[in-house]
């Protein structure tokens, strides 16, 4: 009986083993490997971006100086003219007579004042050996006199004639692109302020960009560099960058070279203007482009890949590798871009903070992670979508 019993405490415990062997172990969890950068502070540029428009900085209304018929229009409406290039030319013909007429006059007062002189030398000597009296003597000074002023006089009329018919040439004052003739050829110029005027001419190399910096942009600039934030270059020598319609960058840069002194009353807003080099004449007067001022720096800024940052309905956070190596999803405040790759992040990070680039589609908030360290950074833009949801999970 008890041998039975023992064989089938035997068998029994034979079969327990056979079942116990037959079951699988448990899965041992994997930690991810996810690649980390470690931030810190460093010197990076602050662009401040406007909305800018060109301007001439040389722009120069062309008027007829006299009245007459327009003969010609001599330039290529709209093209580009060079300075003193005949533009217009005004019927010369009567502004010619006219000079001829104060030429002759001219003639005759010299011929009376030729006579008077002779005359006064002939009187003076008799006057003073008392053969002519007094009253000949003044007579032959004021003859003189008299013709001398209308030497003068005559001449100044001649300048004045000489100077309506070069008016009848209009030349171009400066080089730039002239624009649409206002009068045809055959029409009377000149006889009114609305006749008189007939095109104009922008000067385009150096060309103008004028952009508006508001009351508040000003107050954050001077807060910024009073908390040592922001440093801005000496005597506020900024560079000014201009970015096209179309999103190239212009090949030249300009400066300031004036700045409003007062607010506008109705906008709240200041004027700035600045020079930039035009050689191309790529920019014309009258476009909009995007103006970066360049020269202010973030002294001790913290950059981290854009890829890095995610949003949330909360707003946006990066997640960080914390001291015991679990995954951190930490809120940021990003503030301008540093180049098509980096973002500046104004708060919720610091020196030393190791920020998850690489391997974001494997992070469980609050999980444990297997940091390594990056050279540079290798964020995978599929990682955006699965850090998002995972972050609404773990809320």
């Amino acid at each position: 009986m008890r041998s039975l019993r023992s064989s089938l405490l035997s068998c029994t415990l034979a079969l327990a083993m056979v079942g116990c062997s037959s079951e699988k172990p448990a899965p041992v969890a994997q930690i991810p490997e996810v690649g980390v950068i470690t931030v810190t502070a460093q010197v990076v540029p602050y662009t401040f971006t406007f909305v800018a428009q060109t301007e001439s900085s040389r722009q120069v209304e062309i008027v007829a100086r006299v009245a007459g018929f327009l003969d010609r229009i001599a330039y290529a409406e709209g093209d580009f003219v060079k300075e003193g290039q005949t533009l217009f030319q005004i019927d010369p013909k009567p502004f010619k007579a006219q000079l001829e007429a104060a030429q002759g006059e001219l003639g005759a007062q010299k011929a009376r004042l030729a006579t008077a002189k002779a005359n006064l030398a002939r009187v003076k000597p008799l006057a003073e050996q008392n053969a002519l009296s007094q009253a000949d003597l003044d007579r032959a000074t004021g003859d003189f006199e008299a013709a001398t002023a209308s030497v003068y006089s005559a001449s100044a009329k001649v300048r004045e004639a000489e100077l309506n018919l070069g008016y009848t040439t209009i030349q171009a004052p400066l080089s730039g692109a002239a624009s649409r003739a206002l009068q045809r050829e055959g029409a009377y110029v000149g006889a009114s302020a609305d006749t008189a005027k007939l095109t104009y001419v922008a000067a385009l190399d150096p060309i103008w960009v004028t952009f508006s910096v508001s009351q508040n942009q000003v107050a954050r600039l001077k807060e910024m560099v009073a908390k040592k934030l922001l440093t801005v270059p000496g005597n506020e020598h900024f560079e000014i960058e201009l970015v096209l319609p179309d999103g190239r960058a212009f090949p030249h840069r300009g400066r300031i070279n004036f700045s409003d002194p007062s607010f506008s009353k109705e906008t709240g807003t200041f004027m700035i203007r600045a020079s930039v080099p035009n050689p191309d004449r790529e920019l014309r007067p009258g476009m909009f482009v995007t103006a970066n001022v360049i020269g202010a720096e973030r002294p001790s800024a913290i950059v981290v890949p854009q890829l890095a940052v995610q949003q949330s309905p909360k707003g946006n956070f990066v997640v960080v590798a914390n001291a015991e190596n679990h995954a951190e999803l930490r809120p940021v405040i990003v503030g301008t871009y540093v180049n098509d790759k980096e973002i500046v992040v104004e708060q919720g990070l610091k020196s030393g903070d190791r920020v998850i680039v690489d391997g974001l589609v494997r992070v469980v908030p609050n999980a444990p992670v297997k940091p390594t360290p990056l050279t540079a950074p290798a964020a995978k833009p599929a990682a955006a979508a699965a850090v998002s949801a995972t972050a609404t999970a773990a809320k």
